[in-house]
């Protein structure tokens, strides 16, 4: 028997039910609301017992759990985790697919959900049900699927990675600096930071080294003593060597150095 929310009062607790969203912890979600006391209809009672029948969606455990603390404080008992073995699925069975086939009757069939494993095996279903196996697609991201009334085939693909968001617009960053980003994030940062008088050919300060995601600087002092004097004998040879000296020329000078050096190889190694 389905009762309106106004109706809950009216009858005894023990015979009431209610079924809410909420089980990965939404901040505004019924649930979360009914935990934190800002649900209009529906309050804890002491004793009450509340349910989660799915488990929490990786990266969701913490707001799950601050649910989960809210309604424990408000004197709920709460059942849910793998201790219990309520988890209920929110995708549909084999049967209930196959049920869903027999209904429709597909001409062609192309699942678009899951993993190429689990789309393999729907795929399988739908031939089970009467779908020829030539008109079933199983499709990646981008794939363009061309349908007729009597035909269906694979009219080529497009580019459907993620689009990535930075400040006020989408999609506004580059190729090369998302890769320059990639880069920084797996490989780190060296800066070196030196004064030099062109016109002297003179180290006036440093050579000064910053790392950022690359070592722990407090810890590598010798390391960072030695990449020092690499590159200020560095500047100097080029110096010698030349008889006019560009700033670009010592740019082009030092990364060289810098990847060939047995120094940081070893220290990537160790």
């Amino acid at each position: 028997m389905l009762i309106d929310a106004h109706e809950l009062n009216r009858l005894p607790a023990n015979e009431v039910m209610i079924l809410c969203t909420g089980s990965q912890g939404e901040p505004m979600a019924a649930l979360s609301r009914i935990a934190n006391g800002t649900h209009r209809q529906i309050s804890i009672q002491p004793g009450d017992t509340v349910i989660f029948s799915s488990n929490p969606i990786p990266g969701n455990t913490t707001s799950v759990n601050h649910v989960i603390n809210q309604l424990s404080e408000a004197g709920a008992e709460v059942i849910h985790g793998k201790v219990n073995n309520i988890h209920t699925s929110g995708h549909g069975g084999q049967e209930e697919q196959k049920l869903m086939l027999r209904l429709i009757k597909p001409k062609f069939f192309m699942p678009v959900h899951g993993e190429y494993r689990m789309q393999k095996i729907h795929t399988e279903l739908a031939m089970l049900c009467g779908v020829p196996e030539e008109n079933c697609f199983i499709l990646e991201n981008g794939d363009v699927l061309a349908l007729t009334d009597d035909s269906a085939r694979v009219a080529g693909h497009f580019p459907a990675g993620d689009v990535y968001i930075d400040g006020n617009g989408i999609g506004d960053i580059g190729n090369a600096v998302i890769r320059d980003r990639r880069m920084l994030s797996e490989e780190g940062l060296v800066v070196v930071v030196a004064t030099i008088n062109m016109q002297k050919q003179a180290v006036l300060a440093g050579p000064d080294l910053l790392s950022r995601g690359f070592i722990y600087m407090r810890e590598s002092g010798e390391l960072i003593n030695q990449a020092q004097r690499r590159v200020y004998r560095t500047i100097k040879q080029v110096f010698s060597d030349n008889d006019k000296v560009t700033e670009v020329m010592l740019k082009m000078q030092l990364p060289v150095i810098c990847r060939n050096s047995s120094l940081i190889r070893r220290n990537v190694t160790q």
